[in-house]
């Protein structure tokens, strides 16, 4: 959504972004195209890969810095890279990338055999392989059925856990195979084991704690009337960011209602319009954008809560 993005942010020439999520570059070079000479934009990404592309294609602008780090560093990252500037923007493009999908020895993708890995950054943490052989049946099915939204997450689980006792599942399609015959009937064209490897994935980069993480951080950073973009790709993600934003931009329960309210009980953050769907003819150029949601806000000069 990349004229959407634009739109939401309402960059300025001299202004300073911050791409939280950088992948690939698409939203950066959009946004370099409207700074000037004065203008700064920092781009993370917690791929090492991601960000040795970035400094490769972008690394001769003064005007750009890539940081190697998770979107939930953000405060630390802004503090040895900004110079104490606050960002006028910040943009979080949630989920896994094309090229992370595209590389099979990521362990991505139940579409190409490769290592079942599926770490955002493959230097930390441990690889989905590691965690399946040693978490609990219970423990399968509550990230399946927290993670995937998976109506099967007992069966996937019980499945996983009989096929563990055989052999040790390694390989993506070796689990694809696993949660195929454990799942019968599913959404028309979907695999059936989507959902496992979304909730796998989550689990192995703990994708909701750092968005929350990430989400507060942005705030606290953000300069008045700065922008925080963001766009996510499935209801979890999605349910965290508008539940932040509704409660950021509405007053304080505790003095809803009172007379007075103090100025740390007030809405930090004003929502600016509605949600945003890809447009059709995005849909037609960029499957993976059908169900993609923007939402966005705006920081309120002045107000905050302690």
């Amino acid at each position: 959504m990349p004229d959407e993005v634009l739109q939401a942010l309402a960059p300025v020439a001299d202004g300073f972004y911050v791409d939280a999520t950088f992948g690939r570059g698409g939203h950066s070079a959009r946004l370099l195209e409207r700074l000037s000479a004065a203008g700064r934009l920092l781009a993370l990404d917690r791929d090492p890969t991601a960000i040795a592309h970035a400094r490769t294609r972008f690394g001769q602008d003064a005007r750009f810095s890539a940081v190697q780090a998770s979107f939930a560093q953000l405060g630390q990252v802004l503090a040895e890279h900004a110079a104490g500037r606050q960002p006028d923007g910040v943009l979080f493009d949630l989920g896994v990338s094309s090229p992370q999908l595209d590389v099979a020895e990521r362990g991505f993708s139940f579409m190409r055999d490769g290592p079942l890995d599926m770490r955002m950054d493959p230097t930390h943490g441990a690889p989905v392989a590691v965690w399946l052989a040693s978490a609990s049946v219970a423990e399968l099915r509550r990230v399946l059925a927290d993670y995937g939204e998976e109506r099967f997450a007992g069966r996937v689980a019980a499945a996983i856990d009989a096929a563990r006792r055989e052999t040790p599942i390694t390989r993506t399609v070796q689990l694809a195979e696993i949660v195929a015959r454990a799942v019968r009937t599913r959404e028309p064209g979907k695999h059936p084991a989507t959902r496992t490897f979304q909730a796998l994935r989550m689990q192995a980069n703990d994708e909701p704690g750092q968005l929350r993480a990430g989400l507060a951080a942005a705030l606290a950073v953000l300069a008045p009337e700065g922008r925080l973009v963001v766009i996510a790709f499935h209801s979890i993600e999605d349910r965290i960011v508008k539940q932040f934003m509704r409660e950021l931009s509405s007053v304080d329960p505790m003095w809803a209602g009172l007379p007075e309210i103090p100025a740390a009980a007030q809405p930090q953050l004003r929502l600016i319009g509605r949600k945003l769907r890809a447009s059709e003819r995005e849909i037609a150029g960029n499957p993976r954008s059908r169900s993609a949601v923007l939402r966005v806000a705006e920081k309120i000069a002045g107000r905050g809560r302690a």
